[in-house]
């Protein structure tokens, strides 16, 4: 209750200067929820990788595509209850499959929290309302692990590997169930192949790692591919001698993460360089 209280002593630090007619620039509904009837959008944040915590007991941080969408009545507009508010937005979400998590709601404001899990991903939704209505926040978060933009240089690269002994690599993709390597391989890989190029002495050993979806038999073959197919990459790109690279596929022996979510598994999906 705390929280939400905090959070309504937010939204009305918002309100006392927001009075809109139009929307802020660049606001824009959120793609599954269509606005209450009256309101404008008086601020708008969207990022493709942010954390929120949801008011939950005990607090549940999520990370993953991220949108916060502040709203404000119109002046002479009709306004919406909270209660109306807050289940126009998770009665979307529980029609199709959701469940409604929290909804501490009265005339004067409140929260709502719910959650939507499909086959292609899960959906949280928070709903922060304030001013008997007047004006409400909502927060969305698309669960997801975060795609890795910035590739190590060839020279963090070699003091990782000097400090630890091991790197894991995890954005060297490949085809589903398959030991291709897709072609945005090509920036992980680079920075390994200089670094091989410019210490001739630098021996590895190529480890290939799986999640747990389908056989351990399988899981473990795809592995060993895998890591021949990096082996691969990089002598026919950069000359690396066969003789400095082994290869050894451990499937889904050697999890790092938690094999029952999405992140988990994408973290278990990956390659290892160790020095020999």
């Amino acid at each position: 209750m705390i929280r939400i209280l905090a959070v309504s002593c937010a939204l009305l630090t918002i309100g006392a200067v927001a009075s809109a007619q139009d929307d802020v620039d660049g606001g824009k509904d959120h793609p599954m929820f269509s606005r209450m009837p009256g309101y404008a959008i008086s601020n708008y944040d969207a990022q493709d990788f942010a954390n929120f915590e949801f008011a939950l007991d005990p607090a549940k941080k999520v990370e993953g595509r991220y949108w916060r969408i502040d709203y404000v009545l119109k002046e002479g507009a009709r306004k919406a209850g909270p209660l109306q508010i807050a289940r126009n937005h998770t009665d979307l979400l529980v029609r199709r499959g959701g469940k409604k998590l929290v909804e501490e709601v009265s005339a004067g404001g409140g929260t709502t929290v719910a959650e939507w899990v499909s086959g292609s991903g899960h959906l949280w939704l928070q709903i922060d309302i304030a001013n008997e209505g007047e004006m409400f926040t909502l927060t969305v978060v698309e669960e997801a692990a975060m795609e890795q933009k910035v590739e190590f240089t060839s020279t963090e690269l070699a003091a990782a590997l000097n400090t630890r002994g091991v790197v894991a690599l995890h954005n060297i993709l490949f085809d589903t169930g398959k030991s291709t390597l897709q072609s945005s391989s090509s920036a992980a890989l680079a920075p390994v192949g200089e670094l091989l190029k410019s210490d001739l002495s630098l021996k590895l050993e190529i480890q290939g790692h799986t999640d747990n979806v389908g056989a351990a038999p399988a899981n473990l073959k795809l592995s060993q591919d895998r890591a021949a197919a990096v082996k691969t990459y990089l002598v026919q790109t950069f000359g690396i001698e066969a003789s400095r690279l082994t290869t050894r596929g451990l499937g889904d022996t050697v999890p790092v993460a938690d094999n029952r979510t999405d992140d988990g598994r994408a973290q278990n999906r990956r390659v290892e360089l160790v020095k020999k």
